[in-house]
């Protein structure tokens, strides 16, 4: 997908400031500490057609409405990811402007993820 200007200057900002895991960093954290919650900030039905394996479902479009409810404790490890990492960095941005302390963005997101061959669920809401 080819990205306009003014999105990707707005993702590049927000990248100064987010921090970015890779997919075998969010595995082993994953693996390492069973409160990390891995959140996928995609459209509901790329989030029905397949998603990560344990993943979340918080789009991005009402992240900052239900993040509070779905995750009160703001010092919870909260790994985002979208389709490549743009949207993902854009939600863990705003979480962190939010109070939350620990939250990062998945670096090249859901393609990254089927790359790494690392593990799928499909069909579930």
């Amino acid at each position: 997908m080819k990205h306009s200007e003014g999105f990707l200057k707005l993702v590049n900002e927000a990248k100064t400031r987010v921090r970015e895991v890779t997919v075998q960093q969010t595995l082993e954290r994953l693996s390492n500490d069973a409160t990390v919650r891995l959140i996928d900030v995609r459209e509901d039905n790329e989030w029905q057609a397949a998603h990560a394996n344990g993943s979340e479902h918080l789009g991005k479009g009402i992240i900052e409405r239900d993040i509070e409810a779905a995750v009160p404790d703001k010092e919870t490890e909260l790994i985002l990811y979208c389709g490549g990492g743009y949207r993902s960095a854009l939600a863990a941005d705003v979480l962190q402007q939010m109070g939350y302390r620990k939250v990062f963005s998945m670096a090249g997101g859901w393609k990254a993820w089927q790359e790494a061959g690392a593990s799928i669920e499909s069909g579930r809401e």
